[in-house]
């Protein structure tokens, strides 16, 4: 009997033993776990609360209370135009938003990508402070093969004739200019082919509306796709047809001739021109 009672004891001992390692190693676990979650917290720093879409949202679709939840977002990577209040982004008794570039799932609200509530999603809304819409009209060569899309910058040429000049000049009258339409598309998130423009809308200040408008009535205007990122400013630019095919003026100079005097005498039905100093 006391064999099996010592027998059970030692058996006892180290399951209890066993289950103690166990529980350490858990623990152990658990502990470091916790350190890394507590580190990644501190990392990200606190949390806030924003308002993110719940579904993919395209150009020109009304925001509404039941297309947005509230999402925890890092505070310190935050964009500064995301709304964080209900009762900023749905005031209340105001008219409904509408979505300025597509949005996807559980992406920020942010301010600028809806409109003022109530604000149609057109091209009014797009406009900055003292800028005004232009349309210009372009074809396949003077619109860069239909590759222009609202939210590009161009550079725009006027081709025409003018005084003291032969033939036709080409000259750069306005540089990086600012695309927020193209035919009747303003969203600057489509994709696809390229589409063949009848007339694009930049974004311009009222005296460059002025020239634009006089330089596409008396001339031809053509367009020059600016690179992403290019903020390099293009001084002045122009070629005639002469600059072109490196046709320089001749200077015509006059040769005076030496004067030469003869006399004619006749010998029987032969005239003979004999020359003779010339006395004057």
């Amino acid at each position: 009997m006391r064999m099996i009672f010592g027998l059970v004891l030692v058996v006892g001992l180290a399951l209890a033993g066993f289950a103690v390692y166990m529980a350490q190693g858990f623990i152990s676990q658990t502990q470091a776990e916790l350190a890394i979650e507590r580190a990644a917290s501190a990392k990200a720093g606190p949390l806030v609360e924003v308002f993110v879409v719940n579904k993919p949202l395209n150009y020109g679709d009304p925001l509404t209370r039941e297309d947005v939840q509230k999402a925890y977002w890092p505070q310190n990577t935050m964009p500064e135009t995301a709304f964080l209040e209900e009762a900023v982004l749905f005031p209340e008794g105001a008219k409904p938003r509408f979505v300025l570039r597509q949005m996807e799932k559980f992406e920020p609200v942010l301010a600028v990508k809806v409109t003022e509530p109530g604000a149609d999603a057109g091209l009014t809304s797009r406009l900055e402070k003292g800028k005004r819409a232009f349309a210009i009209r372009v074809d396949v060569a003077s619109g860069v093969s239909g590759f222009l899309q609202p939210g590009d910058s161009v550079d725009i040429y006027w081709t025409g004739q003018t005084t003291n000049v032969d033939g036709e000049l080409t000259r750069l009258i306005e540089s990086t200019i600012k695309l927020i339409a193209v035919d009747q598309i303003a969203d600057d998130d489509r994709s696809g082919s390229a589409v063949i423009a009848g007339t694009v809308t930049v974004e311009a200040s009222p005296e460059q509306v002025a020239r634009l408008a006089q330089a596409q009535a008396t001339g031809r205007l053509a367009l020059s796709l600016v690179g992403a990122g290019d903020e390099s400013v293009s001084g002045l630019v122009e070629v005639d047809s002469r600059g072109l095919l490196g046709i320089t003026e001749q200077e015509t100079v006059q040769v005076e001739q030496a004067k030469v005097c003869s006399i004619k005498t006749r010998k029987g039905a032969e005239v003979v021109d004999m020359p003779i100093p010339c006395t004057n």
